[in-house]
């Protein structure tokens, strides 16, 4: 099979991090928990990967990086954490569900407002953002990278334009391990990671960096191996937001991810560039079909056919010609509506850095196999 869905999940993981699952699985025991040796050990090398995370994203130290099964996770604990009855949020219409969805909620329950910046000439604009900013505002909420387009918006610019007291998230579901996301230069106060994309880690994996400014509460509640006389959870991070055993074989994959990111990230941005550029060509000089896209360093590439419906369409990928993509909103419908394209949604190609030409030609030849058998 042709994989090109790593915008869902990661279809191929680094050697390394095989590796590493293998050997934490091997060596099992609660990291932290106890006092014996091997509990000791491992919770060193969950304090390393807190370490290499916040040197890799120029985060707030391994005491602001608290970890979580997944990105949608992070971005719950710190918009739930945050925000209170009568605060205001930010969202973008190119926000995936797992930031909408918890502001839909908060909206029902708590009496939290928030707006939602609308795109500008296709393009979503920093200045946009800034407009909807209100006395009550306290969280900004901006994906690193649309998980449908593969646009990834200004994070400085954006940050530039709103009052200091404005919180801004970042979800880095895409961005994460494709584009260079600095949290303290950038002033970014919290970052949220899916391991399982761009960083190469195991599924399972995700955390949520954050600044001195950002003091999310937990909403999980239980065991955290500290303060046990205590019947509140502690008041000081990362404890406070990670309840009950932490997924040691996950934490280690996305330790040893980060390693390989970190080592060749600028040269994965270069050649997905390059390959969604091909992909954009190829759609392009094909009628049947209209491109979503630009190219981009997240690889991602979404189109449509004029005659097929997108699901439909990645049926046939799948099924006739072993490739695999995905059809439908991809957990975005605000994107899709800002885009034109729903409710009928787009097929979504996503590549990974260690792909490249051949891969974007066996998508392209079989597009115009298609192309023919519908004319």
């Amino acid at each position: 099979m042709i994989y090109l869905d790593h915008a869902a999940t990661g279809g191929e993981k680094p050697a390394s991090v095989i590796s590493a699952v293998l050997a934490a699985m091997q060596e099992c025991a609660n990291p932290g928990r106890s006092g014996h040796k091997r509990s000791v050990a491992l919770a060193e090398r969950v304090l390393a990967c807190r370490r290499l995370l916040s040197d890799l994203f120029d985060g707030y130290g391994f005491e602001r990086v608290a970890f979580t099964k997944n990105c949608t996770e992070a971005l719950n604990i710190a918009i739930l954490g945050t925000l209170r009855e009568g605060d205001h949020a930010i969202a973008t219409c190119l926000e995936h569900n797992s930031v909408l969805r918890p502001l839909e909620y908060l909206k029902k329950t708590r009496g939290v407002a928030y707006d939602v910046a609308p795109l500008v000439e296709g393009k979503l604009l920093p200045e946009t953002i800034a407009s909807l900013v209100k006395p009550e505002t306290k969280l900004c909420c901006v994906t690193t990278a649309s998980n449908v387009t593969g646009e990834a918006p200004d994070l400085f610019a954006v940050r530039a334009r709103l009052p200091e007291r404005v919180l801004l998230l970042a979800d880095g579901a895409q961005g994460a391990g494709h584009l260079p996301i600095r949290m303290r230069a950038a002033g970014i106060d919290f970052l949220a990671l899916a391991g399982h994309k761009g960083m190469g880690a195991i599924q399972g994996a995700g955390a949520l960096l954050f600044s001195e400014r950002a003091c999310p509460d937990p909403v999980l509640f239980g065991g955290t191996g500290s303060e046990s006389f205590n019947l509140d959870m502690p008041a000081f991070y990362p404890d406070r937001l990670e309840s009950g055993t932490l997924s040691y074989p996950a934490i280690c994959s996305l330790f040893e991810g980060a390693l390989v990111v970190q080592s060749r990230r600028s040269e994965g941005a270069r050649r997905l560039i390059a390959v969604t550029n091909a992909v954009l060509e190829g759609i392009s000089a094909m009628r049947c079909y209209q491109a979503y896209f630009f190219p981009n360093a997240c690889g991602i590439c979404s189109f449509s056919h004029t005659k097929i419906a997108s699901e439909e369409l990645a049926d046939i990928l799948s099924e006739r010609y072993d490739i695999a993509v995905r059809g439908g909103l991809h957990c975005a419908p605000l994107a899709h509506r800002a885009l034109g394209t729903f409710p009928a949604g787009l097929v979504r190609a996503s590549f990974a850095p260690t792909q490249g030409m051949r891969e974007a030609q066996e998508l392209l030849a079989a597009l115009k196999e298609i192309a023919r058998a519908k004319s």
